[in-house]
């Protein structure tokens, strides 16, 4: 299982948000670029960059710094946050963006999810924020009522690279990942499952590591990795 360590930009700053909310804000770098050399030092083997602003405001704010960190890194970046259109998808991978993370404009609108895996056989991540396991849009703001496990089921037939289950109650706050709500996920849909939200020890990363069905392929960390609850060579040796 890969460990991605997650770089969430906010005003050019690397920032954690508790459960999604901006309002609960931790600032813990001021150069992306740097922390993200940081984390291919250690052994990274893809990277997982989030434009918080652009989560919020619905379009692309933070591509010149993504640009920045895919020149200075070597291994794989992926970028979500506010990639509402075929056009912000061209963008993010000229700017040398290897994947791409869809959320709220796949779930608003499955033809252009559809569409844009097609084009980006690969290429393209389904992003999917869940809260109590009902989908979240919109920078986490809006609930959809929709149930994760409706949603990815629907999404089989498609060329996705990866689905992201990220848990909004339990992301950014060190209270374990939602091994339950992973297996649902995982027995629903055929696509590779990374798991986001929760993570707080190196046993909570074997346990997802170990999890049946063995479809999650990666986790996703931030604020276990920023506070030094572990280290990334630590967390990689576990996930092996």
């Amino acid at each position: 299982m890969l460990v991605i360590p997650a770089i969430d930009v906010k005003r050019g700053q690397v920032v954690r948000l508790a459960q999604g909310d901006p309002l609960r804000e931790t600032c813990y770098s001021v150069d992306p670029v740097a922390l993200a050399q940081r984390w291919e030092s250690a052994g990274a083997a893809i990277l997982h960059l989030v434009d918080l602003d652009g989560a919020f405001s619905g379009r692309p704010q933070q591509l010149s710094i993504a640009a920045d960190v895919a020149r200075a890194v070597k291994v794989p970046v992926q970028l979500g946050g506010g990639l509402r259109s075929l056009a912000d998808l061209e963008q993010a991978f000229d700017a040398g963006i290897e994947r791409a993370v869809l959320g709220t404009a796949a779930i608003e609108d499955e033809e252009f999810l559809a569409e844009a895996s097609r084009r980006y056989p690969g290429r393209v991540v389904l992003g999917i924020d869940a809260r109590g396991g009902r989908v979240a849009v919109r920078g986490w703001a809006a609930d959809t009522g929709l149930l994760a496990t409706e949603l990815v089921a629907r999404s089989d037939d498609l060329p996705l690279a990866a689905i992201i289950y990220t848990d909004i109650g339990r992301d950014g706050m060190l209270t374990g990942p939602n091994l339950e709500g992973l297996r649902r996920m995982a027995r629903a849909t055929c696509h590779p499952l990374i798991a986001s939200g929760g993570i707080a020890t190196l046993d909570d990363v074997k346990r997802l590591a170990a999890l049946e069905p063995t479809r999650i392929i990666g986790a996703l960390i931030g604020k276990a990795l920023y506070e030094g609850r572990f280290s990334l060579e630590e967390a990689i040796a576990a996930a092996r």
